[in-house]
C-alpha cells in the first residue's frame, strides 16, 4: 500500500508540474516571430538639401542593421553586459554563478543585485515579456532564450538588443543614443563616447551625465576597464580613453538645426492626415520636405527682427518680473519666465539706476555691466527702470542692449511660385511661446494686398494697364447704420483720371472700387476662387479693398500665378516619403517622364508639363507682375526700391491699422508677409503694410537674393508691347490703344471740394469701359471727414 501510495504521489506531482507547465507557458511568445520584428522606429524628416530638421517619434529610435554598428560599440556592450555571447547558447551558467557570488557582497555593503542576464534573455525580456520581477518569468525567459538562439543568428539577436534597449535622454537604439548624447553617427564615436553608451543599460537615470557627472564617468571607466579585460582595447588605449573628459549636449534634441519648427509641425500635421499618427511616429519613414535651410533661417532672423522693431517703436512695456537679491535668486529667476528663441538673450536683474546709467546682471553666469545709454533712456522714456527688475539683455560691445519679447506677431512664407514648394515658413515669433502657426491658421483680412485680384479681373476683360478709370467721389448705399458707403483713398485725395497702372502702384481705394463695380464683385470673387484665394469671398465692393478673410499661404500661393504664367500651382511642404525599406510611399509631383531614365548620348533634354492649372492668361499674369513691378520701383512699397529691378510686391493694410501686409515676388519666389496682434486689434496710427511688413520682406530679401538673383519676368510670347508715358506695357493682340503718347499724366490731387471738376473731366474721359446698357458709375456728394486711423472707410 506504501509502495501505492509512493507512486500516486509521484503521478500527483508530476500532474501538478505539467499542469502548472502548460499554465506557464500557454501563452509563451512564439520566438520565430522575432526573426521580422522591427520595433517603432522614429520618422525622420530633412530638408530638401538633405539637412536633418526633425524627427516625428513616441520612442525615439533609429533602426541600424548589424552591419552598421561600429565594431567598437559592440565590443563595448559585450564587456558590460554579456562577454560570452557568442559562446554560450542563451543561458551564461558561468555568468549566473560570478553573478551570485558577486551578490554575497552586494547584499552586505547594499548596492544593487546582479543578475547575471545574458543578452539574448533581455532581448526577450524586452521584446517579449514584461518587466515584472518573478519566477514565473524568469523561467518564460530562460526558454524563450534558448528558442531565440535556436532560430536566430548571434548576429541577429545582437541587432535586435542593440535597436530595442532603453539608454536614457529619450533615446531607444544605440543609434538614437549616440545621436542624442553626443550629436554624432555610430560610426563617430570614439571608444570612451561607445563605453558610455554600454555603461547605460543598467540604469539610465543613475548615469545621466549632467545630473550625475561623477557616477556617470566612473561607470564609463568602469566598461573601458572591462574592454581592456576582454582584448578589445590595449593599456594604453585604456589610459587615453580614460583621461577624456565625458562631454555631451545638455539635452537630446530632434535635429541639430533648430530654425524650422513651425515648419517642422506643419509638415507633421500633414503626414499624419495622409498616413496616420501610429504609422509616422513609429513606421520609421524618411520624409524630405521642400525647406530650403538658409531661406528659412533668413525668413526667421528677418521675421523676429521686424517684429522687435516694431515693438520697440511703441515704447517699453516694463520688466517681466523682480527679484529681491536673495540668495538662490539666479535659479528663482530662470525658472521664472519662458526662454525667448533669440539664443544670444539672457535673463538679468537691474542691480542700481542712476539716470541712464543702468548696471546689470546675468542670471545665468552671474556677469555684471551697464545698459546701453539710448536703451536706458528709451525704458526710463515711458517706464522708469528700478532696481530688482527682472529683464532681458543682449551682450554687446562690452556693454548689454535691453530686450523685451514682442506682443505682437506675424508670419512669413516663401513659396516657388514654378512648382508651389515652400521653401520657408515662420508661423510666428517664437514656437516657444506659441505654436499657433499664422501662416497656415491665421484668417485675416489682407486689405490693398487683395487688388491685384481686382485688377487681373478687369485685364482678362476689356481692360488694359493704360485704361483710364476715375478717382474721384462715390457713395454706396448699404454702410454701417443705414448710412451710405464711401469708400476713401489713404491720403484722403482724389486724383482725377487715372490709368489702370498708376491706380495699383499708388493703391488708390476709390478707384479701385469704382473698377470692381465696373467688372462685377461676382468675376472678380470666381477668378479669386480659381487662383486659390479663398473659397469663402462674398461679392462685396468691400472684398474689392480686402475686406474678405484669407490666410498668408492661401494669399502668397495666389500670387504665385502673377509669376509663373497664370498657373495656379498648391503649395505643399512634403516631396517625397519611404518607408523603412526604401519604398516610395507619397510622392508630390505626380509628373511621368519616360526619357528621363535614359542615359544621355547627346539627344534634347526631356521635356516636362508645367506645373499647375491656367486661371489666367499670361499676358494677364505679366501685366500684372510688371505693374507690381511698379510699386517697388515707384509706389507705396519704393523704400524697398535698392533691392533692385525684377522685383514686385503689394503692400497691404486693414481698417484701423489691424493687419499690415507685404507680398513680394521675383521670378523665383514669392514671399508674403503679415504683421498683427492676435487678437486683431489695432498696430496704431501710422502702421501701413510700408511701415510694419515690407521692412521684414526687404530685410529678407537682402539675404536671399545672394542666392537667388533676381532676373527678368518672362515676357509672354504673343504680347504686343507699347510705349506708355515712359513704361513699356504689354496689350493682348487688338487691344492695343491709338496714341498711347496722349495718355493723360498724373494729375495733382484734388479735395472734395472740386469734385465736380473731375465729374467734367471724366466725361471728357471716353475711354472708361462700360458695359451696354448699364448706368454710368453713380456720383456722390462730397464725403464726411472720417478718423484718421479710418483707411478705405470698410465696414
Amino acid at each position: 500500500m506504501a509502495g501505492i501510495g509512493l507512486l500516486g504521489a509521484i503521478a500527483l506531482a508530476g500532474l501538478v508540474v505539467a499542469v502548472y507547465a502548460a499554465w506557464l507557458f500557454h501563452d509563451l511568445p512564439d520566438a520565430s516571430d522575432l526573426a521580422d520584428y522591427r520595433p517603432p522606429t522614429a520618422t525622420r524628416v530633412y530638408a530638401g538639401d538633405g539637412t536633418l530638421i526633425g524627427e516625428f517619434s513616441d520612442e525615439r529610435r533609429i533602426y541600424v542593421s548589424f552591419d552598421q554598428i561600429p565594431t567598437t560599440v559592440v565590443q563595448a556592450f559585450l564587456a558590460a553586459e554579456d562577454r560570452n555571447f557568442f559562446q554560450h547558447g542563451g543561458i551564461d551558467v558561468g555568468g549566473i554563478g560570478r553573478a551570485m557570488f558577486k551578490n554575497l557582497f552586494n547584499v552586505v555593503s547594499g548596492r544593487r543585485l546582479e543578475g547575471g542576464s545574458t543578452i539574448t534573455q533581455q532581448v526577450a525580456k524586452n521584446v517579449l515579456l514584461t518587466n515584472e520581477s518573478s519566477l514565473n518569468r524568469k523561467l518564460k525567459e530562460a526558454i524563450l532564450s534558448s528558442r531565440l538562439e535556436a532560430t536566430l543568428t548571434k548576429e541577429q539577436i545582437l541587432e535586435l538588443y542593440l535597436n530595442e534597449i532603453f539608454l536614457g535622454y529619450r533615446s531607444y537604439g544605440v543609434a538614437s543614443a549616440a545621436y542624442n548624447y553626443f550629436g554624432k553617427s555610430l560610426s563617430q564615436l570614439t571608444p570612451d563616447e561607445a563605453a558610455f553608451l554600454a555603461a547605460l543599460p543598467k540604469g539610465p537615470n543613475n548615469y545621466h551625465p549632467k545630473r550625475f557627472p561623477a557616477a556617470a564617468k566612473g561607470r564609463r571607466d568602469w566598461v573601458l576597464g572591462e574592454m581592456e579585460q576582454s582584448g578589445f582595447i590595449t593599456a594604453d588605449e585604456l589610459v587615453a580613453a580614460r583621461a577624456r573628459p565625458l562631454i555631451t549636449q545638455d539635452a537630446p534634441r530632434r535635429a541639430q538645426y533648430a530654425d524650422a519648427d513651425f515648419f517642422v509641425e506643419e509638415a507633421r500635421r500633414q503626414a499624419t492626415a495622409r498616413f496616420g499618427r501610429e504609422t509616422v511616429n513609429g513606421g520609421g519613414y524618411y520624409i524630405r520636405t521642400t525647406l530650403d535651410p538658409r531661406l528659412q533661417s533668413a525668413a526667421r532672423d528677418a521675421l523676429m527682427r521686424g517684429l522687435e522693431n516694431y515693438d520697440r517703436r511703441h515704447g517699453w512695456r516694463g520688466a517681466w518680473g523682480t527679484t529681491d537679491f536673495a540668495v538662490g535668486w539666479q535659479a528663482e529667476a530662470l525658472k521664472q519666465t519662458r526662454p525667448p528663441e533669440r539664443r544670444a538673450w539672457q535673463a538679468a536683474a537691474v542691480e542700481s539706476v542712476a539716470g541712464n546709467v543702468v548696471r546689470v546682471r546675468t542670471a545665468r553666469d552671474d556677469r555684471t555691466g551697464t545698459l546701453l545709454s539710448a536703451d536706458a533712456a528709451w525704458a526710463n522714456a515711458n517706464r522708469q527702470l528700478k532696481r530688482g527688475d527682472l529683464i532681458f539683455v543682449e551682450p554687446t560691445n562690452g556693454q548689454f542692449a535691453l530686450k523685451q519679447v514682442p506682443a505682437v506677431n506675424g508670419a512669413l512664407v516663401v513659396i516657388e511660385p514654378q512648382s508651389g514648394r515652400v521653401l520657408a515658413m515662420v508661423g510666428g515669433y517664437s514656437y516657444v511661446l506659441s505654436s499657433f502657426n499664422r501662416v497656415t491658421q491665421a484668417n485675416r483680412q489682407p486689405g490693398s494686398a487683395f487688388k491685384p485680384f481686382v485688377y487681373a479681373t478687369a485685364l482678362e476683360g476689356d481692360f488694359t494697364p493704360a485704361s483710364i478709370v476715375l478717382d474721384a467721389p462715390i457713395s454706396f448705399a448699404g454702410g454701417r447704420n443705414g448710412e451710405r458707403w464711401t469708400p476713401e483713398n489713404y491720403s484722403r485725395q482724389f486724383y482725377g483720371p487715372q490709368t489702370l497702372r498708376r491706380g495699383l502702384e499708388l493703391s488708390r481705394n476709390v478707384m479701385t472700387v469704382r473698377l470692381a463695380e465696373q467688372v462685377g464683385m461676382t468675376n472678380i470673387v470666381e477668378l479669386s476662387r480659381k487662383m486659390g484665394v479663398s473659397d469663402n469671398l462674398q461679392p462685396n465692393l468691400s472684398v474689392s479693398l480686402g475686406a474678405g478673410e484669407t490666410t498668408p499661404y492661401h494669399l502668397t500661393a495666389a500670387y504665385s500665378a502673377f509669376v509663373n504664367g497664370g498657373r495656379r500651382v498648391d503649395p505643399y511642404l512634403i516631396e517625397l516619403v519611404q518607408d523603412r525599406n526604401g519604398e516610395t510611399r507619397f510622392r508630390a509631383d505626380e509628373r511621368t517622364c519616360r526619357e528621363c531614365s535614359r542615359g544621355f548620348s547627346g539627344q534634347e533634354s526631356p521635356r516636362l508639363e508645367p506645373r499647375g492649372t491656367q486661371v489666367i492668361d499670361p499676358i494677364t499674369a505679366y501685366q500684372i507682375s510688371s505693374m507690381l513691378e511698379g510699386v517697388v520701383q515707384h509706389g507705396t512699397a519704393a523704400s524697398a526700391r535698392d533691392l533692385g529691378r525684377w522685383i514686385g510686391g503689394k503692400t497691404g493694410t486693414t481698417n484701423e491699422y489691424r493687419s499690415a501686409w507685404f507680398v513680394g515676388f521675383t521670378t523665383d519666389m514669392v514671399v508674403g508677409v503679415f504683421v498683427g496682434f492676435d487678437d486683431n486689434r489695432s498696430l496704431g496710427y501710422g502702421e501701413a503694410g510700408a511701415q510694419a511688413a515690407l521692412p521684414v520682406f526687404t530685410d529678407f530679401m537682402r539675404v536671399a537674393l545672394r542666392q537667388r538673383p533676381a532676373r527678368p519676368f518672362v515676357r509672354p510670347r504673343n504680347a504686343v508691347f507699347r510705349m506708355v508715358n515712359g513704361t513699356e506695357e504689354a496689350f493682348r493682340p487688338g487691344t492695343e490703344r491709338h496714341r498711347q503718347d496722349i495718355v493723360p499724366e498724373i494729375l495733382t490731387p484734388v479735395g472734395p471740394q472740386s469734385y465736380s471738376d473731375v465729374i467734367r473731366r471724366e466725361q471728357e474721359a471716353v475711354r472708361i469701359p462700360v458695359t451696354p446698357g448699364s448706368a454710368p458709375p453713380p456720383v456722390a456728394p462730397p464725403p464726411k471727414k472720417e478718423p484718421a486711423e479710418d483707411l478705405s472707410g470698410l465696414y
